[in-house]
């Protein structure tokens, strides 16, 4: 089966696998060419592949779509990273903390609007 590694700019890989394990929200799963076709979440993580000589190759995702139909797998991610494992470690890391401090803004803005719109509510019934 072929597996696709699609970035928003590019693609990042594109290779004749034989077995792709990766990780979602509930958990690791793994994919071989005679699954059924799926679609699924990716969590940030270590995603690993074996090419069709037996060589285990990893790389580090930043969460993502998993699509598999056919003979094709393809990851859609905004970041994808290569290399060891204990390199990748340090970049599934940096991931999550990249996530975390998204998540913090995110909150951060939606406090101050529920808060400007408190302020906004109270001063509307005093001029009522």
């Amino acid at each position: 089966m072929k597996l696709l590694i699609i970035l928003p700019a590019d693609v990042f890989l594109d290779e004749a696998v034989d077995k792709v394990v990766a990780s979602g929200p509930q958990g690791a799963f793994g994919i071989r060419p005679r699954h059924l076709d799926m679609a699924a979440a990716l969590a940030p993580g270590i995603l690993s592949y074996w090419t069709l000589d037996g060589g285990e190759h990893f790389l580090a995702v930043n969460g993502g779509i998993l699509v598999k139909q056919g003979q094709q797998v393809q990851v859609a991610t905004r970041m994808a990273v290569s290399g060891s494992l204990g390199e990748l470690h340090k970049a599934v890391s940096r991931f999550v903390a990249d996530v975390d401090d998204r998540e913090r803004q995110a909150r951060g803005a939606v406090a101050r609007l529920e808060a400007h719109f408190i302020r906004r509510f109270v001063e509307f019934g005093k001029n009522a």
